[in-house]
C-alpha cells in the first residue's frame, strides 16, 4: 500500500486537489493523508478547516504555520519544520503539492530533501509576480508533474524536466465545475443570506512585489466599487503580504446594502455564485481559469495575472480609478463566449488515479536529472 500525503494551505488549492484526494481514498491500494495548514486555520479568513472536515477524510493533520511576523520566508520555515516532523512519523511514499503558494514550496523542499517523491499539480504555468518564482522552483524540486495542458508540459521540458515525468491530466477544478455536486443558486443564496437578484463577484488579492503601493491600490479599488451601482459579493483576499490593506479598505463597505462580504465561501458554493454572476472583478485566478469556462465577463486589474494563458475576451485595466470606472461602465454590455482553453475534460481525478496505479511512476529516479534540449 502506497502512502500519499496531500498538502493544502488555502481554500483555493483545496478546491483543486479535493477530487484527487477523494478518488484515492476510495482505493484500497492507497493510504491518504492530508496536511492542513496556512489560511485554513486562521479565523479571519473563515477557518476553512471546517470545509475539509466536512469531507470526512480518514487522516487529517493540522499544523499552525502562521507567525506574528507575517513574512513569507518565516512562514516557509515554519511549514518546513512542521511538515518534516509529520513526514518522519507517517513516512509517505509521495507528497502531492499544488500551484505556487509558499506552503507548496515547503512541501517540495521537505520531499526532495528526504528522498520522498514529490508530485506537483499545475506546474509549468505562468503565475506572474513572486508566485511564478515559487511555482517554477517547486517544479525543479519535484519528481513528477501533473499538468493542465500541453503548453505547461512544453515549459517544463524547456526547464529541463524529463518528458517521462510529465502527465497531462487537465485542471482538477474543472471536474467539480461541471459535476453534479454544485448546489442550486437558491440554496447558496439562502445559506449565505445573499439578497441580490443580480450580483457581481469581487476577488482582489495583494501583489507582494507591489507591497508599497497596495494600500493605495486597495483604496482606489474600493472607491470605484462604491461609486458603481452593481451589487457585489466580496470575498476576502488570500493572506499574502499586503492583505491587511485590503481588509482595512473593505471596512468602508460594511454597512452598504449593495455589498455582502465573506472571509471565505465553500468551493462548490462559490462556483455556483460565479456561474450565475454578472461578472467578476479583481485579480483572482478564478477570473482567468474558471470564469471563462462559464462565459462570465471579467475585469482583471493590475499585474497579478499578467501573461496567464487564456483565450477569453477579458477587460484588462491598470490600477487607476479612471480605467477601473470605465471598465465598470461598459461591463454590462460585455459578453464573452465560453472559453476553449485546454484545461481538461473534467476527468482529471480519473487520469490522476490511472497514473498512480501504473508501476512506472514509482520507478522514477529520486535523483533529479536535467535534460538538455
Amino acid at each position: 500500500m502506497k502512502k500519499i500525503l496531500f498538502l493544502t494551505g488555502t481554500r483555493a488549492d483545496f478546491g483543486k486537489i479535493k477530487s484527487l484526494i477523494q478518488i484515492l481514498e476510495a482505493e484500497n491500494e492507497f493510504e491518504v493523508f492530508v496536511f492542513v495548514t496556512g489560511m485554513h486555520l486562521q479565523k479571519i479568513y473563515g477557518y476553512t478547516l471546517i470545509e475539509i472536515e466536512r469531507c470526512n477524510f480518514k487522516n487529517v493533520f493540522t499544523f499552525e504555520n502562521h507567525t506574528h511576523e507575517t513574512t513569507m520566508d518565516l512562514t516557509l520555515a515554519k511549514t518546513i519544520e512542521g511538515l518534516s516532523g509529520y513526514c518522519k512519523n507517517i513516512k509517505p511514499d509521495m507528497i502531492v503539492v499544488h500551484g505556487d503558494r509558499v506552503e507548496t514550496l515547503a512541501g517540495a523542499i521537505v520531499g526532495s530533501l528526504n528522498n520522498i517523491l514529490v508530485a506537483h499539480i499545475e506546474g509549468g504555468e505562468i503565475s506572474g509576480t513572486v508566485d511564478e518564482l515559487i511555482r517554477h522552483s517547486v517544479s525543479k524540486l519535484s519528481h513528477i508533474h501533473f499538468v493542465s495542458n500541453k503548453e505547461a508540459e512544453k515549459r517544463l521540458i524547456q526547464m529541463g524536466e524529463l518528458e517521462e515525468s510529465i502527465f497531462t491530466i487537465g485542471s482538477p477544478d474543472i471536474d467539480i465545475m461541471f459535476s453534479q455536486q454544485l448546489p442550486e443558486l437558491s440554496v447558496v443564496k439562502e445559506y449565505y443570506e445573499i439578497p441580490f437578484k443580480e450580483f457581481a463577484i469581487v476577488m482582489f488579492h495583494p501583489v507582494t512585489t507591489e507591497y508599497l503601493s497596495m494600500q493605495q491600490y486597495a483604496k482606489t479599488f474600493v472607491d470605484c466599487l462604491l461609486n458603481d451601482n452593481h451589487n457585489y459579493v466580496v470575498i476576502f483576499p488570500n493572506n499574502d503580504l499586503g492583505s491587511q490593506f485590503l481588509l482595512d479598505a473593505y471596512e468602508k463597505l460594511n454597512h452598504n446594502v449593495r455589498f455582502r462580504i465573506f472571509p471565505s465561501i465553500r468551493f462548490e458554493y462559490f462556483l455556483t455564485l460565479l456561474k450565475n454572476s454578472q461578472f467578476i472583478i479583481g485579480n483572482s485566478s478564478a477570473g482567468i481559469r474558471e470564469a471563462p469556462y462559464y462565459g462570465v465577463p471579467i475585469i482583471n486589474i493590475g499585474t497579478r495575472q499578467q501573461n496567464r494563458a487564456v483565450h477569453a475576451d477579458i477587460i484588462n485595466v491598470d490600477y487607476s480609478e479612471k480605467n477601473i470606472n470605465h471598465a465598470l461602465s461598459i461591463i454590462d454590455r460585455h459578453r464573452i463566449q465560453h472559453s476553449d482553453d485546454d484545461f481538461g475534460q473534467g476527468n482529471s481525478a480519473e487520469l490522476f488515479l490511472k497514473c498512480l496505479q501504473k508501476s512506472d511512476i514509482w520507478k522514477l529516479n529520486h535523483q533529479k536529472q536535467f535534460k538538455d534540449s
